[in-house]
């Protein structure tokens, strides 16, 4: 990754940053499988603040990626394509207890069912607009000034520093900010609103249990050259020399999930491996068949859950076992089903629409995690920046647009945003980058911009979905699982995908867990980590600490078959529905939904003409339609937007990297 000094705007121009109120009590919010994000407001920061201003730079890009043009207000802005066969994208969960097993292991990984793609992302470059969203907790925005048509070379009557652009959202974002050296003090303004008293939003790295344990983003999917949140890492040597290598970047895991290590039955007994493995074969391959719908015109039912569950069906018909060994087959069918409400994020499968499933793309590379937290990676970014750039606790409450403010201190200019924070501030500007994430905008529509947004694009953010994942550590003195066990499956005999009923959470919402991983042993103590999604994980979030540990110990009981099992001697969760500014997980495409909402919810405002400045642009995880709900698709749609901005300002200029 190579790093650029010079500014691409004027030398007197304004550049600010500002982040909303992101997850508050970080130490216990956590992203049960928050995929692992890194803020679109970092990637918006640092790429703007790496551009050159009147220099072009060739652009590198990795040989499968095939680079387009669009024009979006009359900027140019090359477009990433990727090959679209069916099996070649599908949604990927942010984040894995444990990497994607290599040969022999039997781990579960959280990674989807996918054959090797033709393509993978640009080489990364440097960070530009990063998102807000998906691993902050925060509402992110971004401003900055208006600029002339793409299509003729700027010309402006202020200076660089007279353009203001300010990013809300948690700090720091990858990719929204400058390393120190490239901070050039033309741009004394620069500033990044933080909504909480913590940097790093859904990365929530927590020492406990004598060790450092991931309440939010936990994996690098896709650890590979054409990840930018790996590069990242890697530059920052943050990464192990395994994680390194050319060997495991090259790993195709086909994103399908591995084996438990163990399978308990809600009576006590171990299911065979033979069982579970015919079972896994069947889901999974189901997995693989929702990918081929992508390019059909028309889908057999609307969701992903449906399609699976008639499919099922037409199986178990054929069955010829007796009916305990049916039932026990449609309870293991049933427990990967509560692994894909993880990885998608959502309550039920059937929420999730069908056609759009297989758009994700997987990228190359064996899943591996952050040896000292992923934390690490956000300190690194804020110990790049002078001190006085980020402002903590700074929630913004209203995004004012397309209008003509004032501010004292600049006479006789006029602003066409400005950025309102809950304390009263008030931050005038000429673009703003909105990064924040889904679930805070679908709670506060109505209220997050003035005037309020264009019908389409409300619409849009209704229909996507955002769900909720959650984590529950379990500390033990003692182990009581085999030693090399990674995963422990747990399977309710009483449960069927085919047969669904509603039932009181009170008594039931443990049923949804999908096992525990065994976390690596720390030096004094021995922790399981358990993944809970949808209702029931927004449940589990009302109960106390005591309520979870009686539950959850009784259910360890249960299914191993001992009574006398000590009780684990602490509990430590997240509580990502509870947070106020991120309000769940991370997005999925509804049904309903479509790409096309995903796209249209990365589209700037106004969108009434080419002569329209740009004002208010839109970054984070839910806005990018190959990538959603990582932190790599975070990064990326930071960068996306600053290269608008960039291109405002030069629109002869190319930055080296992806282009998005």
């Amino acid at each position: 990754m190579e790093w650029y000094g010079s500014p691409f705007w004027p030398p007197d121009s304004i550049l600010g940053f500002a982040s909303l109120p992101g997850a508050v009590q970080g130490s216990v919010h956590g992203c049960v499988k928050t995929r692992d994000y890194v803020h679109a407001e970092h990637g918006v920061a640092e790429r703007l603040s790496q551009s050159r201003f009147g220099r072009a730079e060739p652009s590198r890009s990795h040989p499968d990626v095939t680079p387009s043009w669009t024009s979006t207000h009359g900027l140019k802005v090359e477009a990433l394509t990727r090959s679209s066969e069916a099996g070649q994208r599908r949604l990927l969960p942010l984040w894995s207890p444990f990497p994607s097993p290599r040969e022999g292991d039997t781990g579960l990984a959280f990674r989807r069912p996918q054959p090797p793609s033709e393509g993978t992302l640009a080489h990364a470059a440097p960070q530009r607009l990063h998102r807000a969203g998906d691993t902050h907790s925060g509402r992110q925005v971004a401003l900055a000034r208006p600029a002339a048509r793409a299509a003729a070379p700027p010309t402006r009557t202020r200076t660089p520093c007279s353009a203001r652009c300010l990013v809300a959202g948690l700090a720091p974002a990858p990719g929204l900010t400058p390393r120190p050296q490239l901070l050039p003090p033309a741009f004394p303004q620069l500033r990044i609103l933080e909504a909480t008293a913590r940097a790093g939003g859904r990365i929530c790295s927590e020492r406990s249990f004598g060790g450092v344990v991931e309440l939010g983003a936990h994996w690098i999917h896709g650890p590979s050259q054409g990840n930018p949140v790996f590069q990242l890492a890697a530059k920052y040597q943050l990464l192990e020399e395994k994680d390194l290598s050319e060997e495991n970047q090259l790993i195709e895991t086909g994103g399908h999930v591995g084996l438990p290590s163990v399978t308990y039955t809600s009576s006590g007994v171990s299911v065979s491996h033979e069982l579970v493995v015919e079972m896994a074969g069947l889901f999974y391959g189901l997995i693989d068949q929702t990918r081929e719908f992508l390019h059909q015109a028309d889908a057999p039912v609307p969701s992903v859950g449906e399609y699976l569950k008639k499919e099922i069906s037409r199986h178990a018909a054929g069955w010829l076992e007796d009916e305990e060994t049916r039932k026990l087959k449609l309870a293991i069918l049933n427990s990967f089903f509560n692994v894909e409400c993880c990885v998608s994020g959502t309550h039920s499968m059937d929420l999730v629409a069908l056609t759009p499933f297989g758009e994700y793309t997987v990228l190359p590379g064996l899943d591996c995690t952050f040896p000292g937290g992923y934390q690490g990676l956000t300190n690194r970014i804020m110990a790049s920046l002078p001190e006085d750039v980020i402002v903590f606790n700074k929630p913004v409450k209203t995004i004012h647009w397309n209008g003509s403010f004032r501010e004292a201190s600049s006479p006789g200019e006029t602003f066409p945003v400005l950025v309102e924070c809950e304390d009263g501030g008030r931050f005038p500007a000429h673009h703003v980058v909105v990064t924040v994430p889904l679930g805070f905008l679908k709670e506060h529509l109505d209220t997050f911009f003035e005037p309020p947004l264009p019908t389409q694009k409300a619409e849009a953010i209704r229909k996507m979905g955002f769900g909720t994942n959650n984590k529950i550590f379990l500390e033990f003195e003692e182990p009581f699982w085999e030693p090399g066990c990674r995963f422990i499956q747990v399977v309710w005999e009483d449960a069927s995908p085919l047969h669904g009923g509603a039932s009181e959470l009170r008594h039931t919402w443990f049923k949804k867990l999908i096992g525990f991983f065994v976390l690596p042993a720390f030096k004094s103590a021995h922790v399981l980590c358990g993944f809970i999604a949808g209702l029931e994980s927004e449940f589990m979030e009302t109960l106390s600490d005591e309520e979870i540990l009686l539950s959850l110990t009784q259910v360890l009981r249960r299914v191993t078959g001992n009574a006398a099992l000590p009780a684990p001697r602490s509990l430590l969760r997240s509580r990502w529905h509870s947070a106020p500014y991120t309000r769940g997980s991370y997005s999925y495409v509804a049904v309903g939904s479509s790409g096309a909402d995903v796209d249209l919810l990365a589209q700037p405002l106004p969108v009434d003409g080419a002569e329209a400045q740009l004002q208010v642009l839109f970054a984070g995880e839910a806005t990018h339609r190959a990538f959603y709900s990582t932190t790599h698709g975070a990064l990326l749609s930071g960068w996306r937007e600053a290269d608008r901005l960039i291109a405002l300002w030069d629109p002869q200029g190319r930055l080296p990297g992806p282009r998005l």
